[in-house]
C-alpha cells in the first residue's frame, strides 16, 4: 500500500512556481527521492502537465554519471527547453553534482523552470545549505513516518501499530517488513553501515570509539537532560578517555547535521528567556534510537516523550523544553524557590500549548504531580496532559486537557479539543 505523505506533497504544491529552488532535507531512508520522484511527479502528470516538462535525474544512477559534471547537465536542460510554458526540473542526490550550488543558482536565472532537489551529503543536509543559494532556496524537511501515516501500511489495530512504532520506528521501509528480526538487523546495519560511517568519512574522525559512546549515551538519555561537560566526565569516568567537551560538542553537532538527533533549548515560562544548558537530546527516529541500544531500554515513559516531541516537529511546531518558576513556604516561614518543569512548550506564529507527556495517571497524587507546573503557568494558553490510557479527551476543573496518545498521534487536530 501506497503511504500518501500528503503533508510534504500539500507543502510542494504550496511552493511550486515560487521562483526559489524546492530542497527537500531529512535523514537518510526518510523518503525524500520517493516523495519527489514518485509522489510529486505523479501530481504533476494528474495536474496535465506533459512527460516531455518534467526531467528527472537522479544522480546516483551510473547511466547518469555524465550529469555530476555541471557543464553537462545544463547543457542538457537548456536543449531540453524548446518552448516558452513551465518546465519541472526534479533532481535526485544533488550533492553528486559537482559545484551544484552554482549549477543551481544557474537555474535560477532561467524564467520558465521550477526546479526541486533531494540529497543526502553532510554538506547539503547542514543547516545553512538555505544560505548557499543566497536566500533563494526553500526547505521541505522530510520526517520519518509519522504514526499516523504508518499505519497507513500497518495491517493491525492502532494498539498493536503502536507498540510496533515506539520499538522500529517509522523509516518508510521498515515499515513494510513483517519480521521482527529483518527489522532489528536492517535499522542496526543502516546506523552502522550508513549514518556512522558517513559522519566518521566526512569529517575524517579519528575517536570512533568515543564517537560511538556518545550516541550510546545520547540514546540511554532521550528525555534527561544533559550537556557536553557532563558527558565529559561520564566519558573520563567509563573509558577513561580524555576527550574534550569542545569535542563532545563538536560530535553533537555532527549528529545533529545529519539529523540523527534533535536538540530541545530550555525555556523560562515566566521569564521569557531561554536557560541554556543543560539540554535535551531527541533522536529523529525511534526504531534507530532502539537498534542503538540494541533494543535492551524500551522504556515507554521515555519513548512516549520523545514521540510526542517528533509528532510536534512534524506538524510544524518549533518544540522547547519549558521551565517555570514556584515559591512555597517552608516551616520556618520562609520561601522556597522551585523550578517545574514542563514536557514541551510547542509555538507556531501565535498559537502556543503546554504539554505534559505523562505515561499514566493512576491516582490523583500522580494527577497533582503532572499538573503542578502547568498550574503555575499564568497565561490562557493551552495546557495538555497526554497519557497513553484509552479514555476520550476531557477537561477538568482547572482547564487542563488530558487526551489519549491515540487520539493525539491520529488526530491532526487534537490539541483544538
Amino acid at each position: 500500500m501506497e503511504i500518501k505523505r500528503e503533508r510534504y506533497l500539500n507543502k510542494l504544491i504550496d511552493r511550486m512556481h515560487n521562483g526559489m529552488i524546492k530542497v527537500v532535507t531529512g535523514i537518510r531512508r526518510s523518503g525524500k527521492s520517493y516523495l519527489v520522484f514518485k509522489i510529486f511527479h505523479d501530481y504533476l502528470i494528474s495536474q496535465g502537465i506533459e512527460n516531455s516538462h518534467i526531467m528527472k535525474i537522479e544522480l546516483d544512477m551510473l547511466e547518469n554519471e555524465q550529469f555530476r559534471d555541471p557543464y553537462v547537465i545544463l547543457k542538457y536542460i537548456k536543449e531540453k527547453i524548446v518552448d516558452d510554458e513551465l518546465y519541472y526540473i526534479l533532481l535526485d542526490e544533488i550533492q553528486l553534482l559537482d559545484r551544484f550550488e552554482e549549477v543551481l543558482n544557474s537555474l535560477l536565472h532561467i524564467s520558465n523552470v521550477d526546479v526541486y532537489v533531494t540529497g543526502s551529503n553532510s554538506k547539503f543536509l547542514s543547516k545553512d545549505i538555505i544560505t548557499e543559494f543566497r536566500g533563494r532556496g526553500d526547505e521541505v524537511h522530510v520526517y520519518p513516518l509519522s504514526f499516523s501515516e504508518f499505519m497507513q501500511a500497518y495491517e493491525g489495530n492502532m494498539y498493536e501499530g503502536l507498540s510496533s512504532y515506539m520499538v522500529y520506528g517509522g523509516l518508510p521501509l521498515t515499515a513494510t517488513m513483517n519480521d521482527d528480526e529483518q527489522k532489528s538487523r536492517y535499522l542496526t546495519q543502516l546506523f552502522e553501515t550508513t549514518y556512522i560511517k558517513d559522519i566518521v568519512e566526512r569529517y575524517h574522525i579519528e575517536k570512533v570509539e568515543e564517537l560511538n559512546q556518545l550516541i550510546n549515551t545520547l540514546a540511554s538519555a532521550i528525555g534527561s537532560l544533559t550537556n557536553p561537560s557532563k558527558i565529559e566526565a561520564t566519558f573520563k569516568s567509563n573509558i577513561q578517555s580524555e576527550i574534550s567537551g569542545n569535542t563532545i560538542r563538536q560530535y553533537i553537532e555532527y549528529l545533529k547535521d545529519a539529523y540523527v538527533i534533535r536538540e530541545a533549548n530550555r525555556y523560562d515560562v515566566k521569564g521569557r528567556k531561554y536557560i541554556g544548558t543543560p539540554l535535551k537530546y531527541y533522536f529523529e527516529d525511534l526504531g534507530l534510537r532502539n537498534a542503538r541500544l540494541g533494543f535492551r531500554q524500551n522504556e515507554e515513559t521515555h519513548l512516549m516523550e520523545n514521540l510526542i516531541y517528533n509528532e510536534l516537529l512534524y506538524r510544524g511546531y518549533s518544540v522547547d523544553v519549558g521551565v517555570v518558576e514556584k515559591r512555597e513556604k517552608i516551616n520556618d516561614g520562609r520561601t522556597k524557590r522551585m523550578h517545574l518543569e514542563i514536557d514541551f512548550v510547542a509555538n507556531m506564529g501565535s498559537r502556543r500549548y503546554y504539554i505534559q507527556s505523562a505515561f499514566s495517571i493512576p491516582d490523583d497524587i500522580k494527577r497533582r504531580q503532572e499538573k503542578a507546573s502547568l498550574m503555575n503557568i499564568k497565561d490562557s494558553f493551552k495546557k495538555i496532559i497526554i497519557v497513553k490510557d484509552i479514555i476520550k479527551p476531557w477537561h477538568d476543573e482547572d482547564g487542563i486537557i488530558t487526551m489519549s496518545i491515540y487520539d493525539f498521534l491520529l488526530n491532526e487536530n487534537s490539541m483544538e479539543f
